[in-house]
């Protein structure tokens, strides 16, 4: 997954919900540096909480995107951040950045 490009991640979920698995393999799937990188916020429900689980993410460009990961498999959660990162990498390598 391509964080680079990535400068604001938040996160909602029920650490206890079956459902709230893609955003905890997401967490997971972060870099170790990336709290020096972005800004993180995970709010955690409380178990008995009906309150779906929600990704946010804002990107260099400004663009925010967010995902219901009930209904998205972090495959596609990935596919979808690694689709606007490449894309902002092509950027940056015809800027010369």
């Amino acid at each position: 997954m391509i964080t680079k490009f990535i400068t604001d991640v938040s996160t909602k979920f029920n650490p206890f919900s079956k459902r709230a698995k893609t955003c905890r393999v997401f967490l997971a799937h972060l870099p170790p540096n990336a709290r020096q990188t972005m800004k993180i916020t995970t709010k955690l429900l409380p178990r008995g909480s009906k309150e779906g689980s929600m990704l946010s993410l804002k990107f260099k460009d400004g663009k925010e995107m967010e995902l219901d990961t009930e209904k998205l498999s972090i495959k596609d959660v990935m596919e979808e951040v690694d689709r606007h990162s490449r894309g902002l990498g092509r950027q940056a390598d015809l800027t010369g950045n």
